[in-house]
């Protein structure tokens, strides 16, 4: 099982880029493998260069608060456990800072931001058989992370993923799965995560119905006009570890 998620969105300098990635690739991920209650862990890259994805972030709503949030928005690194609460007992944090190396390397990050999430609900879509049960999400996926305005939008966004959203991700192709969360820790209160096969099977697939929401009076639209993202929310990215 995987129910807990902890996700850290970064960038990183220019200079520094290869030096971390190489590090986090090769030394800091596999030691996190080999933690009690760790199941998996990837790195992924985000895609800045999608037009129907950039408006998309551009369209939806942000906080008043927006500009005070870590900015990060390059990478994000996941993390899956048994429960969010093996993040906590030892606190990951802690452990990181038992180690000076973690400790130098986490430094160059900038903009770091962090959520840890539970599982609310998941689907498997016609491509699951690609990904084994509690293993590493998919090659490609597409990920955003956000809070409503009031209780009622709370209800309404539960039954747009309950009765539309997740059905739909059921049956696409190319999809492998969808996870929607919610956080018990960071700025975000909703995380939502789409698998794929590739990002031919995203754009091919999905974007019909991102599109959606530029058009008023649908449910995707009221949705989208309601929801507070973070930074660089929703976005897309491609796996750089484990490797495709």
């Amino acid at each position: 099982m995987d129910q807990g998620v902890r996700i850290v969105w970064y960038d990183l300098p220019e200079d520094d880029k290869e030096e971390y990635l190489n590090w986090l690739h090769g030394e800091y991920l596999p030691a996190v493998m080999a933690r009690p209650g760790i199941s998996w862990a990837a790195n992924y890259k985000i895609i800045k260069t999608d037009e129907t994805i950039q408006k998309l972030s551009k369209f939806v709503g942000r906080s008043d608060d927006f500009n005070e949030v870590p900015q990060g928005s390059d990478y994000a690194m996941l993390i899956g456990a048994g429960s969010p609460h093996v993040f906590f007992k030892p606190n990951i944090d802690d452990v990181d800072a038992e180690d000076a190396k973690t400790l130098e390397m986490f430094a160059k990050r900038i903009g770091t931001r962090i959520v840890v999430a539970t599982e609310q609900a998941r689907v498997d879509g016609p491509e699951a058989r690609h990904r084994a049960p509690a293993t590493t999400p998919g090659p490609f996926i597409q990920l955003g992370h956000f809070r409503v305005r009031s209780v009622e939008e709370e209800f309404d966004l539960t039954a747009w993923y309950a009765d539309y959203r997740l059905p739909t991700i059921a049956a696409m192709p190319g999809a492998i799965a969808a996870r929607k969360l919610v956080t018990v820790a960071g700025w975000a209160k909703h995380v939502v995560l789409y698998e794929f096969v590739d990002a031919e099977a995203h754009h091919t697939n999905f974007m019909n119905h991102e599109v959606l929401a530029f058009t008023d009076g649908e449910w995707t639209n009221r949705v989208v006009k309601y929801t507070a993202h973070a930074p660089g929310s929703p976005s897309i990215g491609e796996r750089l570890w484990p490797k495709v």
